[in-house]
This record gives structure tokens, sequence and C-alpha cells, in this order.
């Protein structure tokens, strides 16, 4: 008897290793997780709930602590700029698959809504839209955090620390290089979107391939980077590459703002065109001008 409980047992465990707990086999679109800064007072946490239009009693709400904020900022900003409060929070909805990743955001200075498709499509983030808020204006950190834990829960997939690593490291160096004079917070993403389309297309091989990716992608949207700039950026796009980071379904999650890139390109390059045509017919009249004058001399 007691052999047979064992092997009863035992199978019971094996058939347990193999069968999805509740939440992974329930997890579907339109589901919805909420994820809430520490700090937060009550009051804050009612009137955020009702800003998302969230029913605190029957949805599935994470806490983000400023812990878990230094946990993965620590490497990229000072302890005074992660602070010492956990106040974002955010909502994110599952999506069709397919459907791609969208974002807004609300009362936050330091993210923008670009970024956080960026980096959550990094991190392995798929098909879901999310909404970023706070009760005043607040850097956003925490919210990253709190996607990437809440996309976890729900749908059962561990994203690697490593790719959260990089997802966080992808987020300041782009809000860094929106400080930039003449880059702002939309080039600064659209800079990073371009850089990911040519990974993307090229497959880089080497540090080489993807400094060309980086300086190939100021190009297309116009923007003037420094060599540092350009150096730390191939410094965290060569880290990307030796994680193997699969592109393609990147670029898959982060399709409107491919479009938007495509279109600044594209549009960059009829201005330069347009510019050369100019200046040849201005060339022109300035030569038959000067070939007049020269007939009264």
């Amino acid at each position: 008897m007691k052999k047979i409980s064992l092997l009863v047992a035992c199978f019971m465990l094996v058939i347990g290793l193999f069968i999805p707990t509740k939440v992974f086999a329930d997890a579907a679109p339109g589901d919805v997780v909420v994820t809430l800064g520490a700090n937060l007072t009550a009051d804050q946490k009612q009137s955020i709930l009702n800003e998302m239009g969230v029913d605190a009693d029957s949805a599935q709400i994470i806490t983000v602590n400023n812990s878990e904020e230094h946990q993965y900022l620590d490497n990229y900003l000072s302890k005074a700029q992660i602070g010492t409060r956990s106040i974002s929070s955010s909502k994110i909805t599952l999506g069709k698959s397919g459907s791609g990743l969208t974002a807004s955001t609300h009362n936050i200075t330091y993210v923008s809504k670009d970024m956080y498709i960026n980096a959550l499509a990094t991190a392995g983030v798929k098909d879901a839209d999310v909404y970023v808020t706070a009760p005043f204006p607040v850097s956003g950190t925490a919210a990253l955090t709190g996607l990437i834990k809440a996309y976890e829960t729900e749908t059962g997939k561990k994203i690697p620390e490593q790719k959260k690593q990089v997802a966080n490291e992808e987020v300041v160096t782009t809000a860094q290089l929106a400080d930039k004079d003449g880059v702002g917070k939309e080039k600064a993403a659209d800079l990073v979107t371009a850089i990911k389309n040519n990974l993307a297309q090229n497959k880089p091989q080497s540090r080489e391939d993807v400094e060309q990716a980086v300086r190939d992608a100021a190009k297309q949207v116009n923007v003037t980077l420094s060599s540092a700039d350009i150096q730390k950026l191939v410094d965290l796009f060569d880290k990307m590459r030796n994680m193997n980071i699969n592109w393609g379904d990147v670029g898959s999650q982060m399709q409107q703002l491919q479009d938007k890139v495509k279109q600044l390109a594209n549009s960059d390059q009829t201005k330069g065109f347009l510019a050369q045509v100019f200046q040849a017919i201005g060339d022109f009249f300035s030569a038959i001008f000067h070939a007049i004058a020269s007939l009264f001399n």
C-alpha cells in the first residue's frame, strides 16, 4: 500500500509539472493587471484606480516598492535621481496575438510612451496596451519595473534578469540622450527605434556592425551625436547583440514606432532632395546674373 501511495504521489507530481497553473491557462486578451507604487497614500491609490477605471475588489493589483527600482536602476542612475519613494503606477491590458505594444502616460516626466514601448519590446513583453500614471509629475521609473512584473504575473512567462536589466538601461540611455540640445524625447526614441530596425535588417556580427547601425540611424532621424553618445549607444546595443535578442520579434511589437521612423526618414530624404534642387536653381540664376553683369563691365 505504501508503495502504491508513493507511486501515486510521484505521478501527481509529474503531472503537476506539465499542467499550467490557473493563472497561466486563463491569461487571455483583455486581462488587466494594475501595479501601484508602494508609497502612494490610500486616497491616491483609489484616485488612480478610478482614473484607470479599475475596481479594487476584483482587479489583480501588484505593488512595486523603491527597493525594486534600485535593483534595476542603481547601475545607471544616482540614488538621488531614483529617489526613496515609488509613486508611478501602471495598468497593462493583454492584447490579441500580433497586436503589438501600445502605450500612453499621464504625469510622467522622464520616460515617454515611446520609450516604454521600446524598452518593453527589448525585455520581451508582447501584445499589450500599457498606461502609466501618477497623482503628480514624477519620473516614471517605477512603472517599467511594475509593467514587467505584471506581465510575468499574468502570462506566466518569466523574463530573464539580463533582459530586465538591459531594458532599464535602454530607458535611462534614451532619456539621457533626450536631454541633449537639439534632440528631445521624440527624436531620442525615434533614434533607438531606427537602430533596432537597422539591426533587424543587417543582423550584426560584430561591434563594428553595431556602430554602423547607430551611425546610419542618426542620419536617418537627423540627430547629431557626439563620439561619447555614439559609444554609449554602441555599448548598449552590442550588449543586446550578445544576448541574441530576436530583432524581428522586437520590431513586430513596435510597428507604430517603426512606421513613424520610416515616414521621418522619407521626409528627410525628400527635404534633402528639394534642398539640392533649390540650390541648383539658385546657382543657375546666380550664374546668369554674373554673366549679364560681365557684359556691362
